[in-house]
């Protein structure tokens, strides 16, 4: 490898020097011009000649293991996406029933999970654990208003 640049920057010095010797060697005008722009293209072709000699048919480009890395992850943003925003559903939901609890005239705190809903994507809540006094209204309204049943709702009576 280290050969072959020596004979590359060998081959453009050798140009580049030949050029040289002949811009001053040729009288101004017409013929100096076209000489300089004949020595140009020599000079391009010295620089372009490792790149005129590849075989690019030898050339393979491989891109599967990218493709497979770049889905994995797609996947991987799309699990973590979908968990963040069950987290936000079942924290909101949460307060929007201790808010209702507190428009009740009584103090209530609520733990809330989600599952994905239908669709498979957006997630819906489909149990609530309640700590606070049991309150029938508010256990109609978190079925009614929220679609979690009595039978998935947990109540601890204790101090919360």
């Amino acid at each position: 490898m280290i050969e072959a640049v020596r004979s590359w920057l060998t081959s453009i010095a050798a140009v580049t020097l030949m050029l040289t010797v002949v811009q001053t060697m040729v009288p101004e005008g017409t013929l100096r011009k076209i000489s300089g722009f004949t020595g140009g293209l020599l000079l391009l072709a010295a620089l372009l000649q490792p790149v005129l000699k590849t075989d690019l048919g030898r050339l393979r480009l491989d891109f599967s293991d990218y493709e497979e890395a770049v889905e994995i992850r797609a996947a991987e943003l799309d699990a973590a996406g979908k968990e963040e925003l069950s987290a936000i559903i079942a924290g909101r939901t949460a307060a929007y029933i201790s808010d209702k609890a507190d428009a009740l005239g009584f103090r209530v705190t609520a733990q809330v999970e989600t599952a994905p809903g239908a669709d498979g994507e957006i997630p819906i809540p489909v149990s609530a654990v309640l700590t606070g006094p049991y309150s029938r209204e508010l256990a109609d309204w978190i079925a009614g208003e929220l679609g979690i049943p009595a039978e998935r709702q947990v109540w601890h009576e204790g101090k919360n």
